[in-house]
Protein backbone atom coordinates (compact mmCIF):
# COMPACT_ATOMS: atom_id res chain seq x y z
CA UNK A 1 0.00 0.00 0.00
CA UNK A 2 2.94 2.30 -0.63
CA UNK A 3 1.29 4.19 -3.50
CA UNK A 4 -2.24 5.51 -3.78
CA UNK A 5 -4.08 3.29 -6.28
CA UNK A 6 -5.57 4.72 -9.45
CA UNK A 7 -9.31 5.46 -9.58
CA UNK A 8 -9.63 2.27 -11.65
CA UNK A 9 -8.84 0.38 -8.44
CA UNK A 10 -12.25 1.46 -7.18
CA UNK A 11 -14.06 -0.29 -10.01
CA UNK A 12 -11.95 -3.39 -9.46
CA UNK A 13 -12.88 -3.42 -5.77
CA UNK A 14 -16.60 -3.21 -6.49
CA UNK A 15 -16.28 -6.12 -8.94
CA UNK A 16 -14.75 -8.38 -6.30
CA UNK A 17 -16.86 -11.00 -4.53
CA UNK A 18 -17.87 -9.65 -1.08
CA UNK A 19 -16.92 -11.92 1.83
CA UNK A 20 -18.56 -11.80 5.26
CA UNK A 21 -16.68 -13.42 8.16
CA UNK A 22 -19.18 -14.73 10.72
CA UNK A 23 -17.80 -15.24 14.21
CA UNK A 24 -18.98 -15.48 17.81
CA UNK A 25 -18.32 -17.50 20.95
CA UNK A 26 -19.66 -21.01 21.47
CA UNK A 27 -23.43 -21.03 21.90
CA UNK A 28 -23.98 -17.40 20.95
CA UNK A 29 -26.20 -18.25 17.98
CA UNK A 30 -23.99 -18.37 14.87
CA UNK A 31 -25.70 -21.56 13.70
CA UNK A 32 -29.11 -19.91 14.06
CA UNK A 33 -27.99 -16.97 11.93
CA UNK A 34 -26.38 -19.26 9.36
CA UNK A 35 -29.52 -21.40 9.05
CA UNK A 36 -31.55 -18.22 8.63
CA UNK A 37 -29.29 -17.13 5.76
CA UNK A 38 -29.39 -20.56 4.13
CA UNK A 39 -33.15 -21.05 4.35
CA UNK A 40 -34.62 -17.58 3.83
CA UNK A 41 -36.03 -16.68 0.43
CA UNK A 42 -33.79 -13.69 -0.17
CA UNK A 43 -33.18 -14.17 -3.89
CA UNK A 44 -29.42 -14.03 -3.36
CA UNK A 45 -26.98 -16.90 -3.79
CA UNK A 46 -24.45 -17.25 -1.00
CA UNK A 47 -21.50 -19.60 -0.83
CA UNK A 48 -21.08 -20.50 2.84
CA UNK A 49 -17.83 -21.95 4.14
CA UNK A 50 -18.18 -23.74 7.48
CA UNK A 51 -15.70 -25.71 9.52
CA UNK A 52 -17.59 -28.98 9.63
CA UNK A 53 -20.84 -29.50 7.82
CA UNK A 54 -22.20 -31.90 10.43
CA UNK A 55 -21.59 -29.51 13.30
CA UNK A 56 -23.90 -26.76 12.14
CA UNK A 57 -26.99 -28.96 12.03
CA UNK A 58 -28.41 -27.89 8.69
CA UNK A 59 -31.41 -30.06 7.85
CA UNK A 60 -30.54 -32.70 5.27
CA UNK A 61 -33.62 -31.94 3.21
CA UNK A 62 -32.23 -28.48 2.51
CA UNK A 63 -29.26 -30.03 0.74
CA UNK A 64 -29.90 -30.49 -2.97
CA UNK A 65 -26.77 -32.33 -4.03
CA UNK A 66 -23.28 -32.67 -2.68
CA UNK A 67 -19.82 -33.82 -3.43
CA UNK A 68 -17.56 -34.18 -0.43
CA UNK A 69 -17.04 -30.49 0.23
CA UNK A 70 -19.58 -28.39 -1.65
CA UNK A 71 -23.29 -28.68 -0.81
CA UNK A 72 -25.93 -26.90 -2.84
CA UNK A 73 -28.98 -25.65 -0.92
CA UNK A 74 -32.54 -25.49 -2.22
CA UNK A 75 -32.54 -21.69 -2.30
CA UNK A 76 -29.46 -21.54 -4.52
CA UNK A 77 -26.92 -21.11 -1.75
CA UNK A 78 -23.81 -23.24 -1.66
CA UNK A 79 -22.35 -24.74 1.50
CA UNK A 80 -18.72 -25.83 1.77
CA UNK A 81 -16.72 -27.48 4.52
CA UNK A 82 -13.18 -26.63 5.51
CA UNK A 83 -11.36 -29.77 6.47
CA UNK A 84 -8.14 -28.37 5.17
CA UNK A 85 -7.07 -25.04 3.83
CA UNK A 86 -9.34 -22.00 3.55
CA UNK A 87 -7.33 -20.69 0.59
CA UNK A 88 -7.82 -23.98 -1.28
CA UNK A 89 -11.61 -23.81 -0.73
CA UNK A 90 -11.62 -20.13 -1.76
CA UNK A 91 -9.70 -20.94 -4.93
CA UNK A 92 -12.34 -23.58 -5.75
CA UNK A 93 -15.17 -21.11 -5.16
CA UNK A 94 -13.52 -18.44 -7.27
CA UNK A 95 -13.47 -20.90 -10.16
CA UNK A 96 -17.28 -21.21 -9.74
CA UNK A 97 -17.62 -17.44 -9.92
CA UNK A 98 -20.93 -16.33 -11.35
CA UNK A 99 -22.82 -19.11 -9.56
CA UNK A 100 -23.18 -17.08 -6.35
CA UNK A 101 -23.32 -13.42 -5.28
CA UNK A 102 -21.27 -13.42 -2.07
CA UNK A 103 -19.32 -15.65 0.30
CA UNK A 104 -19.82 -16.22 4.04
CA UNK A 105 -17.06 -17.78 6.15
CA UNK A 106 -18.23 -19.14 9.50
CA UNK A 107 -15.42 -19.58 12.03
CA UNK A 108 -15.46 -21.92 15.02
CA UNK A 109 -16.62 -20.48 18.33
CA UNK A 110 -13.11 -20.63 19.75
CA UNK A 111 -11.44 -18.98 16.76
CA UNK A 112 -9.65 -15.67 16.58
CA UNK A 113 -11.10 -14.06 13.42
CA UNK A 114 -7.72 -12.55 12.44
CA UNK A 115 -6.25 -15.44 10.43
CA UNK A 116 -9.49 -15.81 8.46
CA UNK A 117 -9.68 -12.07 7.76
CA UNK A 118 -6.00 -11.99 6.79
CA UNK A 119 -6.58 -14.62 4.08
CA UNK A 120 -8.26 -11.98 1.91
CA UNK A 121 -5.18 -9.76 2.07
CA UNK A 122 -2.36 -12.31 2.03
CA UNK A 123 -3.21 -14.67 -0.82
CA UNK A 124 -2.87 -12.86 -4.14
CA UNK A 125 -5.39 -14.95 -6.09
CA UNK A 126 -8.00 -14.72 -3.35
CA UNK A 127 -7.33 -11.01 -2.86
CA UNK A 128 -7.79 -10.29 -6.56
CA UNK A 129 -11.13 -12.10 -6.70
CA UNK A 130 -12.68 -11.38 -3.28
CA UNK A 131 -12.77 -8.60 -0.72
CA UNK A 132 -13.44 -8.64 3.00
CA UNK A 133 -16.86 -7.00 3.30
CA UNK A 134 -17.39 -7.13 7.06
CA UNK A 135 -16.74 -9.15 10.20
CA UNK A 136 -20.06 -10.02 11.89
CA UNK A 137 -19.93 -11.21 15.51
CA UNK A 138 -22.83 -12.92 17.30
CA UNK A 139 -22.67 -12.30 21.07
CA UNK A 140 -24.74 -13.90 23.84
CA UNK A 141 -26.39 -11.10 25.83
CA UNK A 142 -26.70 -13.28 28.92
CA UNK A 143 -23.16 -14.65 29.06
CA UNK A 144 -21.00 -12.10 27.25
CA UNK A 145 -19.91 -10.33 30.45
CA UNK A 146 -18.51 -13.58 31.83
CA UNK A 147 -16.86 -14.52 28.52
CA UNK A 148 -15.14 -11.15 28.24
CA UNK A 149 -13.49 -11.90 31.58
CA UNK A 150 -12.41 -15.50 30.97
CA UNK A 151 -12.16 -15.96 27.19
CA UNK A 152 -9.66 -13.88 25.18
CA UNK A 153 -11.24 -15.22 21.97
CA UNK A 154 -14.59 -13.65 22.87
CA UNK A 155 -12.85 -10.32 23.45
CA UNK A 156 -11.03 -10.54 20.11
CA UNK A 157 -14.28 -11.38 18.32
CA UNK A 158 -15.89 -8.21 19.71
CA UNK A 159 -12.84 -6.09 18.89
CA UNK A 160 -12.71 -7.33 15.28
CA UNK A 161 -16.40 -6.82 14.53
CA UNK A 162 -17.90 -4.36 12.08
CA UNK A 163 -21.42 -5.57 12.98
CA UNK A 164 -22.45 -7.18 16.30
CA UNK A 165 -25.65 -9.13 16.95
CA UNK A 166 -26.34 -8.90 20.68
CA UNK A 167 -28.38 -12.09 20.61
CA UNK A 168 -30.70 -13.72 23.19
CA UNK A 169 -31.63 -10.20 24.28
CA UNK A 170 -34.98 -11.55 25.49
CA UNK A 171 -33.19 -13.46 28.28
CA UNK A 172 -31.93 -10.37 30.13
CA UNK A 173 -33.47 -7.18 31.49
CA UNK A 174 -33.31 -3.91 29.53
CA UNK A 175 -30.90 -2.56 32.17
CA UNK A 176 -28.60 -5.55 31.67
CA UNK A 177 -28.77 -5.10 27.91
CA UNK A 178 -27.65 -1.48 28.29
CA UNK A 179 -24.81 -2.57 30.60
CA UNK A 180 -23.60 -5.29 28.20
CA UNK A 181 -23.76 -2.91 25.28
CA UNK A 182 -21.65 -0.48 27.31
CA UNK A 183 -19.04 -3.22 27.82
CA UNK A 184 -19.00 -3.82 24.05
CA UNK A 185 -18.60 -0.10 23.39
CA UNK A 186 -15.52 0.08 25.64
CA UNK A 187 -13.81 -2.57 23.50
CA UNK A 188 -15.23 -1.52 20.13
CA UNK A 189 -16.99 1.86 19.94
CA UNK A 190 -17.44 1.70 16.18
CA UNK A 191 -19.32 -1.52 15.38
CA UNK A 192 -23.00 -1.40 14.47
CA UNK A 193 -24.95 -3.24 17.22
CA UNK A 194 -28.29 -5.00 16.67
CA UNK A 195 -30.20 -6.42 19.67
CA UNK A 196 -31.74 -9.70 18.51
CA UNK A 197 -33.76 -12.72 19.58
CA UNK A 198 -32.95 -15.92 17.63
CA UNK A 199 -30.70 -13.77 15.39
CA UNK A 200 -33.81 -12.25 13.80
CA UNK A 201 -32.37 -9.36 11.82
CA UNK A 202 -32.85 -8.19 8.22
CA UNK A 203 -30.15 -9.94 6.23
CA UNK A 204 -29.03 -6.70 4.64
CA UNK A 205 -28.02 -5.58 8.13
CA UNK A 206 -25.32 -8.25 8.23
CA UNK A 207 -24.57 -9.26 4.63
CA UNK A 208 -23.04 -7.22 1.81
CA UNK A 209 -22.70 -4.28 4.17
CA UNK A 210 -19.80 -2.71 2.29
CA UNK A 211 -18.41 -1.82 5.68
CA UNK A 212 -15.52 -0.08 3.99
CA UNK A 213 -17.50 1.57 1.23
CA UNK A 214 -18.02 5.26 1.88
CA UNK A 215 -21.59 5.18 0.73
CA UNK A 216 -22.33 3.27 3.94
CA UNK A 217 -19.67 4.50 6.34
CA UNK A 218 -21.82 7.01 8.21
CA UNK A 219 -24.66 4.52 8.53
CA UNK A 220 -22.23 2.05 10.06
CA UNK A 221 -20.07 4.45 12.04
CA UNK A 222 -21.73 7.75 12.89
CA UNK A 223 -18.95 8.36 15.43
CA UNK A 224 -16.65 9.11 12.50
CA UNK A 225 -18.21 12.57 12.30
CA UNK A 226 -17.39 13.48 15.89
CA UNK A 227 -14.71 16.06 16.50
CA UNK A 228 -11.50 15.63 18.43
CA UNK A 229 -9.55 12.52 19.36
CA UNK A 230 -11.08 9.51 21.04
CA UNK A 231 -9.44 6.96 23.24
CA UNK A 232 -11.52 4.16 24.72
CA UNK A 233 -9.84 1.35 26.59
CA UNK A 234 -10.24 -1.36 29.17
CA UNK A 235 -7.50 -3.32 30.86
CA UNK A 236 -6.70 -5.22 27.67
CA UNK A 237 -8.18 -3.84 24.45
CA UNK A 238 -8.43 -0.17 23.59
CA UNK A 239 -9.54 1.93 20.66
CA UNK A 240 -7.87 5.12 19.52
CA UNK A 241 -9.21 7.49 16.87
CA UNK A 242 -7.96 10.77 15.49
CA UNK A 243 -9.02 13.27 12.86
CA UNK A 244 -7.60 16.12 10.82
CA UNK A 245 -9.96 18.77 9.47
CA UNK A 246 -8.49 18.68 5.99
CA UNK A 247 -6.31 16.57 3.70
CA UNK A 248 -3.19 14.60 4.50
CA UNK A 249 -0.06 14.40 2.39
CA UNK A 250 0.05 10.92 0.82
CA UNK A 251 3.85 10.99 0.70
CA UNK A 252 3.86 11.37 4.50
CA UNK A 253 0.73 9.39 5.36
CA UNK A 254 1.54 6.19 3.43
CA UNK A 255 4.97 5.64 5.07
CA UNK A 256 3.53 6.56 8.49
CA UNK A 257 0.63 4.09 8.36
CA UNK A 258 2.85 1.37 6.88
CA UNK A 259 5.52 1.81 9.56
CA UNK A 260 2.98 1.95 12.38
CA UNK A 261 1.31 -1.29 11.31
CA UNK A 262 4.65 -3.04 10.76
CA UNK A 263 6.02 -2.03 14.16
CA UNK A 264 2.80 -2.43 16.18
CA UNK A 265 1.05 -4.93 13.92
CA UNK A 266 0.87 -7.79 16.45
CA UNK A 267 -0.96 -5.42 18.82
CA UNK A 268 -3.27 -3.84 16.21
CA UNK A 269 -6.37 -6.02 15.84
CA UNK A 270 -8.13 -3.78 13.35
CA UNK A 271 -7.49 -0.38 11.83
CA UNK A 272 -9.48 1.61 9.33
CA UNK A 273 -9.73 5.12 8.07
CA UNK A 274 -10.99 7.61 5.50
CA UNK A 275 -8.53 10.28 4.40
CA UNK A 276 -8.50 13.14 1.93
CA UNK A 277 -5.54 13.75 -0.37
CA UNK A 278 -4.91 17.24 -1.84
CA UNK A 279 -6.41 17.70 -5.32
CA UNK A 280 -7.86 14.16 -5.27
CA UNK A 281 -11.66 14.10 -5.79
CA UNK A 282 -12.03 10.59 -4.33
CA UNK A 283 -11.66 9.52 -0.70
CA UNK A 284 -8.91 7.09 0.21
CA UNK A 285 -10.29 4.29 2.41
CA UNK A 286 -8.04 1.78 4.15
CA UNK A 287 -8.50 -1.13 6.52
CA UNK A 288 -6.02 -3.44 8.16
CA UNK A 289 -5.70 -6.63 10.15
CA UNK A 290 -2.54 -6.77 12.26
CA UNK A 291 0.35 -5.94 9.89
CA UNK A 292 -1.65 -6.27 6.69
CA UNK A 293 -3.08 -3.17 5.05
CA UNK A 294 -5.42 -2.72 2.11
CA UNK A 295 -6.72 0.53 0.70
CA UNK A 296 -8.02 2.24 -2.39
CA UNK A 297 -9.71 5.35 -3.71
CA UNK A 298 -13.48 5.11 -3.37
CA UNK A 299 -16.49 7.42 -3.72
CA UNK A 300 -16.04 11.11 -4.52
CA UNK A 301 -16.15 13.68 -1.77
CA UNK A 302 -19.49 15.49 -2.02
CA UNK A 303 -19.37 19.19 -2.83
CA UNK A 304 -21.14 20.10 0.43
CA UNK A 305 -19.04 17.79 2.59
CA UNK A 306 -16.01 18.79 4.70
CA UNK A 307 -12.89 16.87 3.62
CA UNK A 308 -12.08 15.43 7.03
CA UNK A 309 -9.39 12.72 7.42
CA UNK A 310 -10.13 10.11 10.13
CA UNK A 311 -8.30 7.03 11.41
CA UNK A 312 -9.25 4.36 13.98
CA UNK A 313 -7.10 1.71 15.66
CA UNK A 314 -8.35 -1.09 17.92
CA UNK A 315 -5.76 -3.18 19.74
CA UNK A 316 -3.54 -3.66 22.77
CA UNK A 317 -0.68 -1.57 24.17
CA UNK A 318 -1.42 1.33 21.84
CA UNK A 319 0.10 4.75 22.51
CA UNK A 320 -2.72 7.24 21.83
CA UNK A 321 -0.47 10.29 22.03
CA UNK A 322 2.10 8.84 19.62
CA UNK A 323 -0.66 7.89 17.15
CA UNK A 324 -2.24 11.33 17.40
CA UNK A 325 1.07 13.15 16.94
CA UNK A 326 2.11 10.86 14.08
CA UNK A 327 -1.17 11.37 12.25
CA UNK A 328 -1.02 15.13 12.84
CA UNK A 329 2.41 15.07 11.21
CA UNK A 330 0.75 13.86 7.99
CA UNK A 331 -1.35 17.02 7.66
CA UNK A 332 -1.03 18.48 4.15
Amino acid sequence: MSDAPSPAASAETSAKIPVTVLTGYLGAGKTTLLNRILTENHGRRYAVIVNEFGEIGIDNDLVVGADEEVFEMNNGCVCCTVRGDLIRIMDGLVKRRGKFDAIIVETTGLADPAPVAQTFFVDQDVGEAARLDAVVTVADAKWLTARLKDAPEARNQIAFADVILLNKSDLVTPADLDRVEGEIRVINPFAKIHRTKDCAVPLDAVLERNAFDLGRILDLEPEFLEGGHHHHHDSEIQSVSARIDGPVNPETFMPWISTLTQVQGPDILRCKGIVAFPDEPKRFVFQGVHMILDGDLQADWRADEPRVSRVVFIGRNLDPEAIRVGFEGCRA
